[in-house]
């Protein structure tokens, strides 16, 4: 694998920055464009998957890297149960639901083999 030299490169980072995007249009239509508190909260869900890659890859350290992938990961979970709840109380359609969830439920399982793939690394150092 080539060295990654910053976290714009990360395939991982890009997929969370498009589902960010997603989250921010789909918040400003509907019920939710007026509803500040959860399109706030949705947002922040969103903005903090990327976020937190970025800010553990800038540690230069293995360690923090995987403990703010591990925020990431948990940030996508969270994102996922709030679409969730939205969805059951017809405030996003059904179809973007299935979507995101699909597409977060990916991107978790692709961080979790990403820190897998850390620790492998970090392991024979």
């Amino acid at each position: 694998m080539a060295r990654v030299e910053r976290f714009e490169e990360l395939k991982i980072w890009q997929k969370a920055v498009e589902i960010a995007v997603d989250i921010f249009r789909i918040s400003e239509v509907g019920s939710l464009k007026s509803d500040f508190s959860t399109k706030d909260q949705i947002r922040r869900s969103a903005l903090s998957i990327s976020s937190n890659i970025a800010e553990g890859f800038e540690y230069n350290s293995h360690l923090e890297f995987l403990r703010f992938l591990k925020y990431a990961k948990g940030s996508a979970g969270e994102l996922r149960s709030q679409l969730f709840i939205l969805q059951k109380l017809n405030l996003i359609e059904a179809e973007f639901y299935r979507n995101k969830f699909e597409e977060l439920e990916q991107l978790s399982k692709q961080i979790s083999s990403f820190m897998k793939y850390i620790k492998e690394f970090h392991s024979k150092k």
